[in-house]
């Protein structure tokens, strides 16, 4: 049941990724509904991962998307090259001028603070990405070039955002796993349920159906336990609980969920969730499990947290654990990775990762907050 990587040098890029990038606007420490300026920045689900993968981890990677011709997509862009990302799989789509027929996505996200709590708000209806269709990406191109100079990859991502766009994106992440798997590439996919984007083509009864279609084609399934819990029916025995109660996550709740997820999709050979318990926004309990050939592997638990915006720390957990199996270095270290670069995450603004992978290493040893000099 181990994964089977392709060789780092036949291959372009280590992780192609496929999903939606929007310009997030950030109140800073205010509020959305009564800001008079934002904070631009670029994210989303899926492209998190892979830039995380590139600016902390050094890794490869590149992201299949689409974005309107015009200034915002163009600030999109710019943000990227920021980030490292590879964009020759990026689709320019022209602008009407006034997108009716296709625009940019906007994510305005406030960060919460004690008592209150984040707060998003979407606008990407009808966006450049959500149009995508089968048959416009080469994706056997992408995942199996002859000549690495030209592409190649060996792990491909997605998630239950990319998903939930439109009618047809679950077709286009159905299209691309499938090629995928043709070539040989590791397919991961993080369920990522977000309530805004399934309440008005089903709820959670089309998330169920979308998600549930995708899971036999997933090697790697990522998630907390609201992603598996709307996404594809698992329960998490005890959780009410533990959130009435502020108490501690029992990890043996979630071992029970996943090994009833395995059980009905044996297709998984890794799957990992992150376990949060938010006493407020501000701190949080903080840990992941990771279970791969029949084995559970958790990482060092984190109570107690302080959070300065937790937006993204999912992605930063996919991304420090995807490259823990990437580099080899077992799922115990991949798992304790991805927990510390998602906790790290939270520690700075915006969706993307602004760590490095020494500080990463050093969370992981269970090191302080004392000041380096």
């Amino acid at each position: 049941m181990s994964l089977s990587l392709k060789p780092k040098e036949s291959c372009k890029w280590d992780l192609v990724s496929l999903g939606e990038v929007m310009l997030r606007l950030d109140p800073g420490v205010g509020r959305i509904a009564t800001s008079r300026q934002f904070q631009a920045w670029e994210g989303g689900g899926e492209y998190n991962v892979a830039r995380g993968l590139k600016r902390c981890f050094g890794l490869r990677t590149a992201i299949v998307t689409a974005l309107a011709d015009n200034p915002i997509g163009r600030l999109v862009e710019d943000l990227m090259f920021q980030g490292g990302v590879d964009q020759s799989h990026v689709r320019w789509v022209k602008y009407d001028g006034v997108g009716r027929t296709v625009r940019n996505g906007l994510n305005f996200t406030e960060r919460g603070f004690g008592v209150r709590a984040a707060l998003g708000c979407s606008d990407r209806g009808n966006t450049a990405i959500s149009q995508l269709v089968p048959g416009q990406i080469d994706w056997d191109a992408i995942f199996n070039a002859k000549d690495s100079s030209l592409g190649g990859t060996r792990w491909f991502h997605t998630g239950g955002i990319f998903a939930a766009l439109s009618e047809t994106t679950p077709l286009v992440a159905k299209e691309a796993i499938e090629a995928a798997h043709r070539n040989g590439v590791i397919v991961s996919y993080d369920l990522n349920y977000r309530d805004s984007l399934w309440k008005s083509i089903g709820g959670k009864a089309r998330a169920l159906e979308v998600n549930s279609e995708l899971a036999p084609l997933v090697d790697v399934m990522l998630g907390n336990e609201e992603d598996f819990t709307a996404s594809l029916g698992f329960e998490v025995e005890g959780l009410g609980d533990i959130a009435e109660h502020h108490g501690e996550l029992d990890t043996a709740n979630f071992r029970r969920m996943i090994e009833k997820a395995v059980a009905k999709y044996p297709n998984f050979k890794v799957v990992a969730t992150t376990l949060r318990n938010a006493r407020t926004a501000t701190v949080n309990d903080w840990g992941a499990v990771c279970y791969t050939d029949s084995e559970f592997y958790e990482a060092r638990p984190m109570p107690g947290l302080e959070i300065l915006d937790r937006v993204g720390g999912g992605d930063s957990f996919a991304s420090g654990l995807i490259y823990g199996f990437l580099a080899e270095k077992g799922p115990q270290w991949a798992v304790d990775c991805g927990c510390a670069h998602g906790a790290l995450a939270m520690t700075t603004p915006g969706d993307t990762t602004m760590v490095t992978l020494p500080e990463v290493e050093r969370v992981m040893k269970g090191g302080t907050a004392r000041v380096l000099r």
